[in-house]
């Protein structure tokens, strides 16, 4: 469904992405995992053209000349959750539904909007309240139904159970896993959570120094013999990955 070759990006003398390599098959659930700036959100953030690759090329199946379908293609669940203060929640979910070319009538996108909220096991009485009177994992959920409301081929997840409790965020791993399979869509999830990495990948990415080390299925990580992905794993200190000082 996507895939990317030789991506390379810099900032200045920063050189995030140094050649890029991966492939992400139709219907699968993709994790990329690294340490802080190594460039995860630049790759998906090239893959959606908010940021434009120095070089190399990106492919996504089906592709389209007109940006308003192409995007009509992804869904996203960002980190920070980044829902809009001033709208109620149903409005938040059914942002895509009530503009551009997926436009429907407000009614219909209202109903939309509840019947995914109560996929990701929120109530309609949620419909009506703003963001700041749910807590964070409710607002995370908000999000995930968000995501899904236009029934996307493709998903992205940014550190999805980032400031989540080990309970909530088990909630959220098993929500997107479900959701993904239900929906067959493709899904490239960002994360440094091991949990969550076994919890809802098909197969994993370990992606250091602007190039991903090591790819395979999940059932491999544990007996990779890369010495990036065992570190990185494990949580050790000592590796070839040295902790920016």
């Amino acid at each position: 469904m996507i895939k990317m070759e030789g991506v390379t990006k810099s900032f200045g003398s920063n050189h995030v992405l140094k050649g890029l390599d991966l492939e992400i098959a139709r219907g699968t659930s993709m994790v990329i995992i690294g340490g802080s700036g190594t460039g995860k959100s630049i790759a998906l953030k090239c893959i959606l053209g908010l940021v434009t690759p120095d070089a190399g090329r990106i492919t996504v199946a089906g592709g389209t000349s007109d940006r308003d379908a192409f995007l009509a293609r992804f869904g996203m669940l960002f980190q920070g959750g980044a829902l809009f203060d001033s709208l109620p929640v149903w409005q938040n979910v059914a942002f895509r539904l009530l503009r551009g070319s997926l436009a429907k009538p407000r009614a219909e996108a209202r109903e939309i909007a509840i019947h995914k909220l109560r996929r990701v096991g929120l109530g309609a009485d949620v419909a009506d309240r703003f963001p700041s009177e749910l807590s964070g994992g409710m607002q995370k959920r908000v999000g995930l139904a968000r995501a899904i409301a236009a029934d996307p081929e493709i998903i992205f997840f940014d550190e999805p159970t980032t400031g989540l409790d080990p309970i909530m965020a088990g909630v959220i791993n098993a929500l997107i896993r479900e959701i993904v399979t239900e929906m067959g869509a493709t899904a490239m999830t960002i994360t440094h959570d091991m949990t969550s990495v076994r919890a809802i990948a098909d197969n994993v990415a370990m992606l250091h120094d602007g190039v991903i080390q090591w790819s395979g299925p999940v059932a491999d990580i544990d007996h990779s013999g890369n010495a990036h992905l065992d570190q990185f794993i494990h949580g050790r200190a000592e590796g070839p990955i040295q902790p920016l000082r």
